[in-house]
């Protein structure tokens, strides 16, 4: 069931802030990958980045 934001349950933006920034942070630079956001009890509790670095396609030589 997916909860609806009104005035009375709409977070600070002045709290909301700093969290801003970290999911920025996380984002920022990354080409592959992924940013994972955990929420428990409506609240953020865990930003997890994964990134993935793709290598140029090297043919392989023959000896």
């Amino acid at each position: 069931m997916q909860k609806h934001t009104t005035p009375a349950n709409k977070p600070d933006a002045r709290s909301s802030q700093p969290l801003q920034g970290r999911i920025l942070d996380a984002l920022d630079g990354l080409q592959y990958g992924a940013v994972e956001i955990t929420v428990h009890d409506g609240k953020v509790v865990q930003i997890e980045r994964r990134e993935k670095f793709r290598l140029p396609n090297q043919t392989a030589t023959s000896p």
